[in-house]
């Protein structure tokens, strides 16, 4: 526990604390990813629905048939396996968050001398906190401006890989928004083969996307297509918070290797992770639906097609493969940055720093920000008015 660092909203209250917002403009926070789009209509009755029946039982851990077909089903429309068997390679979760934290509890064997965990970095916290709680060390893989945030995966030496035991891939990343893309997944998956580690996908901005003839690339399409079909030591996390704007409903899924399918759900009958039958019933009218998914993507891209050119005449903020994300560039400190921010314009935005290591002799998210647009577009807009009027007095 004493490994642990605050988490990244943690640091930002303390960093605030003291800071005095502008009382003469109403505050707007696109500091955290929390969608706040309308959650569909179908997604509350059937939550309703389910709740008059479904909670006088105790749920099972592997969850209702009929919720893992439906989320396979959506799985096979939307990532194209040849094959995927919903009783032994799915498996339904509360968000996808604890599923990626308690999958390296199923995963990690500490006794093995510098059991390691690669992360990304900047990252999730979470796949930290999970890599050290489960014995093992992190090693991470900077995604830096000159590479265009790509990660340098090829960096690393073989004698990192040679111990490690999981690799945490996120595409679309948080927060650069970048998606891997075949050739990425190539190399990955011929690592994984050559020194035996799993791969756990982070899959939970896979929706948000820009252009609806372009989804982005997944890791069961890029195993699939790469004919690898048993989707060996591959683990894939999704959830209906970003794609249903259903942050609160806790629900997600774990899909792949079926191997690491039964490993995880013998965990899961000990951790208590059974998910509440009037969610199953919410869950299973989202994964059904994809009207509303397309609609909430409209709400983002146009979002982005304006504010994202009009943030870059002042901060350099590459346009975003997908995510709901700006990584922007900042002329002074990023916690400095934040700080006036907050004191001059009443903007509250998330140190990129706070979501980074330093390693290999830098912080990739320092002098960057993150910006959540997940409010309404007038909101979003104002917000990025107000970084863009005060950016300009530097």
């Amino acid at each position: 526990m004493t490994l642990l660092q605050p988490y990244p909203f943690e640091r930002l209250r303390t960093l605030v604390s003291t800071v005095v917002p502008n009382p003469k403009k109403p505050p707007i926070n696109l500091s955290i990813g929390e969608p706040r789009h309308p959650t569909p209509r179908l997604v509350l009755d059937a939550l309703a629905a389910g709740a008059t029946t479904g909670l006088a039982h105790y749920p099972t851990t592997v969850g209702a048939i009929s919720l893992r077909e439906a989320i396979a089903r959506w799985l096979r429309a939307r990532h194209h396996p040849s094959a995927l068997d919903p009783a032994a390679q799915v498996l339904p979760v509360l968000g996808s968050r604890e599923a990626l934290f308690s999958f390296a509890q199923t995963v990690v064997d500490a006794s093995r001398p510098h059991a390691t965990v690669v992360v990304p970095n900047p990252f999730y916290q979470i796949y930290e906190g999970a890599a050290l709680l489960a014995g093992a060390e992190t090693y991470c893989v900077n995604a830096d401006a000159e590479s265009g945030f790509t990660h340098s995966w090829r960096t690393v030496p073989d004698a990192v890989w040679a111990r490690t035991q999981l690799l945490y891939v996120c595409s679309p990343d948080n927060p650069t928004g970048r998606v891997l893309d075949l050739d990425g997944w190539r190399n990955l998956f011929a690592l994984s083969d050559r020194h035996g580690f799993v791969i756990a996908s982070d899959e939970c901005y896979s929706e948000v996307y820009f252009d609806e003839t372009r989804p982005p690339l997944g890791a069961l399409s890029a195993a699939q297509t790469l004919g690898r079909v048993d989707f060996k030591r591959l683990a894939v996390f999704g959830s209906l918070s970003k794609r249903s704007n259903a942050p609160g409903l806790r629900s997600g899924y774990v899909a792949g290797d079926a191997d690491l399918i039964k490993a995880f759900l013998l965990y899961r009958t000990y951790h208590g992770s059974a998910m509440s039958p009037a969610v199953a019933a919410a869950s299973i009218a989202a994964w059904n639906d994809e009207e509303h998914v397309r609609a909430n993507r409209a709400l983002y891209a146009s979002k982005f097609s304006t504010l994202q050119p009009l943030l870059a005449q002042a901060l350099s903020c590459p346009m975003p493969d997908a995510a709901f994300y700006l990584w922007a560039q900042t002329p002074i400190d990023d916690t400095v940055f934040a700080q006036r921010l907050l004191a001059e314009e009443n903007v509250t935005v998330l140190p990129g720093s706070f979501l980074a290591r330093d390693a290999h002799g830098s912080n990739p998210g320092r002098n960057r920000i993150r910006i959540a647009l997940v409010a309404n577009e007038v909101e979003c807009a104002e917000a990025i008015g107000r970084i863009v009027a005060f950016a300009r007095q530097f």
